[in-house]
């Protein structure tokens, strides 16, 4: 291949990265841009999981072999099976040498000591491929995986030139995965609350949003679960926000438990002293035992004063459901009623009958004599 064929790869392969949106795409951008410069016919990106003492694939990609998924779930290999990993993507990385690719063929040895040599043949032959090279992936200076690209057998053998401009490739993807996390990190962030590490009001909005156009196009039940954490002002006034911020943690580690019984559940904190979950696909009975259960868990921590818990489905009586903000104000009301009435347990909207108060509340004009709306001032969208 050329210099300017190279120099194109190299800028496409960045490109390709640059334009990912997800850690998946990112991975799989990664792998095809290393594939199609090295005129390869397979390619994957692994990462060496220290802990576990193993090189997990990531993705796969090109000419997949039997059993080879594009995004396998359990692929892994012990780094046992190939000491080269550990050696030198530690030792002779942390020694101050450079992360240099080489390359295996089919030709090498399949016999003898049972290093990695002996396990790098043997896949290569039993995957019908000729030859591959391996480039270790270097990131913020500790070694992070490799890039490994195959061609099949009777194609021409990588040499040493390839060997060499895989070394750059994997430089570059270093960068884009380096660019990647950082993107992740700041996407968690804008939607994460940094007291409890559950999820923010923005992520909520997003995600209900989403769930509702789901409710309107294809029937999906949307729930959604507001709670009003009673008695932090207390707790603030008398023993100090330090300990209301550990009533805060607590409450969300309760909600994030009593979240898990619903598959997919998100749990949030809205501000202040109020959280909600979204709940999309879930039975409206299966939401109500999870609020009956986050009221109850709730009510024993030895900080604060229980839990207002209103909840609004989709699946119950409330009316056509055709925005997101309608099914938060039947929520909110259903939260407000329960504080109201000092309930022990969640108020559901849509289970009183015809003339049923939560949904009367929700749908009633703003007016500035309601006391009974002052909840929803200055929150709802």
């Amino acid at each position: 291949m050329g210099e300017d064929r190279r120099l194109a790869a190299v800028v496409a392969l960045a490109q390709g990265m640059a334009a990912a949106h997800t850690p998946r795409e990112s991975w799989r951008a990664a792998a095809l841009g290393a594939c199609r410069a090295l005129a390869g016919s397979f390619a994957a990106l692994s990462v060496w999981e220290r802990e576990l003492g193993r090189l997990r694939v990531l993705v796969n990609v090109g000419d997949r072999a039997e059993g080879e998924e594009e995004f396998p779930g359990d692929e892994a290999y012990p780094v046992h099976q190939f000491p080269e990993i550990a050696e030198f993507l530690h030792e002779r990385w942390a020694a101050g040498g450079e992360p240099n690719a080489w390359v295996e063929t089919a030709e090498g040895p399949a016999t003898g000591h049972p290093g990695y040599c002996h396990q790098r043949v043997a896949a290569l032959r039993r995957r019908g491929r000729g030859c591959c090279v391996v480039a270790p992936l270097v990131l913020h200076g500790r070694a992070w995986g490799e890039l490994y690209v195959a061609r099949p057998a009777g194609a021409p053998v990588f040499d040493r030139g390839d060997a060499d401009f895989a070394t750059v490739l994997a430089s570059v993807v270093a960068a884009g995965l380096a660019q990647s996390e950082r993107l992740e990190e700041a996407r968690r962030l804008a939607f994460t609350d940094a007291l409890t590490g559950l999820a923010n009001r923005r992520a909520v909005d997003v995600r209900l949003e989403e769930a509702v156009e789901r409710h309107r196009s294809e029937g999906v039940v949307v729930s959604l679960v507001v709670c009003d954490l009673n008695g932090l002002k207390r707790v603030n006034d008398t023993q100090g926000h330090a300990v209301g911020d550990r009533l805060l943690e607590r409450f969300g580690s309760v909600l994030s438990v009593c979240g898990a019984m619903l598959p997919g559940a998100l749990a949030a904190r809205l501000g202040g002293d109020e959280f909600c979950l979204l709940a999309v696909g879930s039975a409206a009975d299966e939401v109500v035992k999870a609020a009956d259960e986050l009221c109850r868990r709730a009510g024993e921590l030895e900080l604060g004063e229980g839990v207002a818990c209103g909840v609004a489905s989709t699946e119950d009586a409330i009316g056509v459901v055709r925005s997101a903000r309608r099914l938060f104000r039947l929520a909110d009301a259903a939260q407000y009623r329960a504080k109201a009435v000092r309930a022990g347990r969640p108020v559901v909207a849509g289970r009183e009958g015809p003339d049923d108060p939560v949904v009367r509340l929700a749908d009633e004009p703003f007016g500035e004599g309601s006391a009974e709306r002052r909840r929803f001032r200055g929150r709802l969208p």
